[in-house]
């Protein structure tokens, strides 16, 4: 699996050129053209990234992302736009952002900051995490391998290791974890989640994930 990028910019050009860009680079890229579109797949979608232009119709760029943060979502998200004054990257900072690009800017700098946050949300600036001796997860592609061959494990499973290492020795809500392992027209299942927990224990150690009773569990990395 590829990381997932919402993309706002009503730009239709410019949309259109960063998201072949980015797909020629092996991205997920989800396009809204103002901020009610991108506000619908930020709840539908299990996204990674954000990329957001401020001046959008409907809902701009910063109160979009302030009521993202307001409601718990830690999306990392980077503005794009023409605004450049201190106070507007202030403002940009203050609703909640990652990182700032001015327009006009090079695709290689957009690339380089949305790898270096993807990166960051991993704690590590490797591709690969080692979990045990021979045992490496991905992070890029979410595939766990022992000694250079894949287990086969679920989407599901393969998500919620994911957040565990984005979190490491952090607790972890249960409605955290249903916010990342199922879709906006899902149902979250506790027996599907504690099956997913039992095998992730099976493949990396049953002290690794602590159960945290009646709130959720915690990845622990020594």
């Amino acid at each position: 699996m590829t990381a997932s990028i919402l993309l706002l910019e009503d730009d239709l050009q410019l949309s259109d050129t960063v998201k072949q860009f980015l797909e020629l680079k092996g991205y997920e890229v989800h396009c809204a053209y103002d901020g009610l579109q991108a506000q619908d797949i930020a709840y539908e979608k299990n996204v990674d990234l954000m990329l957001l232009d401020v001046k959008v119709p409907h809902l701009n760029g910063f109160d979009f992302l302030k009521s993202l943060r307001e409601e718990g979502k830690e999306i990392p998200a980077v503005f794009i736009t023409s605004l450049n004054s201190v106070e507007d990257v202030e403002k940009g900072f203050e609703s909640g952002c990652d990182d700032y690009i001015r327009k006009p800017f090079a695709l290689k700098e957009l690339l380089v900051r949305v790898e270096s946050l993807l990166k960051r949300t991993f704690g590590t600036h490797v591709e690969k995490i080692e979990l045990a001796k021979g045992l490496l997860f991905d992070t890029k592609e979410l595939l766990l391998m022992q000694d250079n061959k894949r287990i086969p494990l679920k989407t599901k499973e393969l998500k919620l290791l994911s957040l565990f290492l984005q979190h490491q020795n952090e607790l972890v809500s249960y409605e955290k974890i249903n916010e990342t392992l199922w879709e906006y027209t899902e149902e979250p299942s506790s027996g599907s989640l504690r099956t997913y927990i039992k095998t992730l224990r099976a493949v990396i150690g049953k002290d690794a994930i602590e159960t945290v009773k009646n709130v959720g569990y915690r990845f622990v990395k020594e």
